[in-house]
């Protein structure tokens, strides 16, 4: 216990420090929201990586998709490393930094504005935001709750207020800056500990090798009568497995929180520099979370399995159930591991949440005449005010049996990034993509992920079928975004041209760059 609480202390007082440190970087709304667009790449890969990464995919998704899909579960992190990582820093990373430094926008929202030259897309972006992130926010303390009150036997609700408590510290404080370096400190702990979690994990069941036979012993004629089926290369259940990679990988095309990365680094090299090391860490991390959580079953003698077959106290008890009987110090870096993966996603969406309300929503509608120093007392008030709504839902939560943690983050997840993946996207590359297409795409994504979010929680009658579940009806959104902007596009009036010309110049405008980087005109290559 001494251990715990030694460690704890040393982090919690790195966090804060760190914050204080970065005082100097947020002075003004550049520097608050996006560190002056002066980030390098280590320090955004890690913000990437820890944003995308944390307690809802450790505890959450690891348990559930684990459970459910055996060692094939590891699919989705090759996914999370592939798509989520890799493909999106190659095709959003260098387009996204140029077009909205051109376009002066600090914002998804008022890049929607400012490219598509709609303020009421802004404000509907922003509402869109506002209202999904909160379950999101909220679910990343379910799964940090479960493994404090399984270390310290401390109540639920004190977890809640001490994470919200020192997150608002260092992010009123430091803004963006203190939230980056945060970031990268709590990166390289979550990598460190997730390698020395499956190492004892595995050693409890014969190694790498004895953990796989285990597996292919277990059956579940519930879910399958093949053979071995956990041990299985795609699992018993192929098609809701590629559900989960879509909605967990190509997702976060479409997040404000992720994207928003890309508005702050440096320069080109970083980038090319960024991508690798972003995907290395999602190999690492969401490889090694899935990996683990494959070899739940095994634990099912710890966790308890109900009569139809679903673990005792829901699939958030299973990861905790696994790292119970590991050694005290282990234990202490599990617990240092998932609240750095937490309080560094909720610092994301937290800063994401208070400067999309502030610059989007209440800046030149609510408020007309918002000084720079207003718009910083502004969104460090909104810091608070979005941490304490996220912690109070996460205390009511605690006591209903609604929604697993896996569950509200799909919500949230389908209904942004299918809102906003193909608008982003398109906007990016495509002139023809019109304002009429990006809201089809925005009211069609969140009118149809609440309606299933409704049909979940019985408020109304629907029934899905397979989209009934928000992992496989946010994939579908983000698909149907992917259809739905270009066809309205080509059936709608075109764009303005002079505006659309003007966003697109920001790529042909000429650079100075080093010859180690291009050949030049005149230089033949053979």
């Amino acid at each position: 216990m001494l251990i715990k609480i030694i460690l704890l202390v040393v982090f919690f007082g790195v966090m804060i420090g760190i914050g204080l440190y970065c005082r100097r970087h947020a002075t003004d709304v550049n520097g608050f929201v996006l560190g002056g667009r002066s980030v390098g790449p280590w320090l955004t890969a890690f913000a990437y990586g820890t944003s995308y990464f944390s307690a809802v995919i450790f505890v959450g998704y690891a348990g559930q998709f684990g459970w459910k899909f055996g060692i094939a579960s590891t699919w989705i992190g090759i996914g999370n490393a592939v798509i989520g990582s890799l493909l999106a820093w190659a095709i959003l990373g260098r387009r996204t930094r140029i077009m909205t430094q051109h376009l002066q926008s600090a914002t998804m929202p008022d890049f929607f504005a400012k490219r598509f030259g709609s303020k009421s897309l802004k404000i509907i972006a922003s509402v869109v935001i506002f209202i999904f992130l909160i379950p999101y926010t909220a679910s990343l303390y379910n799964g940090l709750s479960r493994l404090f009150e399984m270390a310290f036997h401390i109540d639920y609700i004190w977890c809640v207020l001490v994470m919200s408590v020192l997150t608002a510290i260092y992010v009123i404080a430091g803004g963006y800056m203190a939230t980056a370096i945060n970031d990268f400190v709590q990166g390289i702990i979550m990598l460190i500990g997730i390698v020395a979690v499956i190492a004892a994990v595995l050693g409890q069941n014969g190694g790498f090798i004895g953990s796989l036979n285990g597996l292919a012993a277990v059956s579940d004629e519930a879910v399958s009568t093949t053979p071995g089926i956990f041990n299985s290369f795609f699992g018993p259940d192929p098609l809701s497995l590629l559900g989960v990679v879509i909605l967990t990988s190509l997702g976060t095309w479409g997040l404000p929180q992720m994207i928003g990365k890309f508005y702050a680094i440096k320069s080109e090299g970083d980038i090319h520099k960024g991508t690798i090391i972003s995907t290395v860490f999602a190999i690492i991390v969401a490889g090694g979370c899935y990996f683990l959580g494959g070899f739940g079953r095994l634990f099912s003698d710890v966790v308890g399995v109900t009569e139809a077959g679903t673990p005792v106290g829901g699939f958030d008890a299973i990861i905790p159930a696994m790292l119970s009987k590991l050694p005290d110090l282990l234990i202490a870096v599990v617990i240092i591991l998932v609240l750095s993966a937490s309080m560094s996603t909720l610092s994301s969406l937290v800063l994401t949440s208070s400067s999309t309300v502030t610059l989007d929503l209440l800046k030149g509608h609510v408020i007309k005449n918002m000084s720079e120093k207003k718009q910083l007392l502004i969104m460090r008030a909104l810091v608070v005010v979005f941490i304490a709504i996220s912690a109070a839902i996460a205390i009511v939560q605690v006591s209903s049996p609604v929604a697993f943690i896996a569950q509200a983050m799909g919500v949230s997840w389908g209904a942004m990034a299918g809102a906003f993946l193909a608008p982003f996207l398109y906007g990016l590359y495509w002139k023809r993509t019109t304002k009429r297409a990006c809201w089809t795409s925005i009211l069609f994504s969140s009118i149809f992920m609440t309606l299933d979010m409704l049909g979940n929680l019985k408020v109304i009658n629907l029934n899905l079928g397979l989209l009934q579940s928000p992992i496989n009806a946010g994939a579908f959104c983000m698909i149907a975004g992917l259809i739905i902007v270009p066809v309205v596009s080509v059936l709608t009036k075109a764009p303005d041209k002079a505006l659309v010309e003007d966003a697109f110049s920001s790529y042909t405008q000429k650079v100075l760059v080093k010859q180690s980087s291009s050949l030049g005109d005149s230089e033949e290559v053979k």
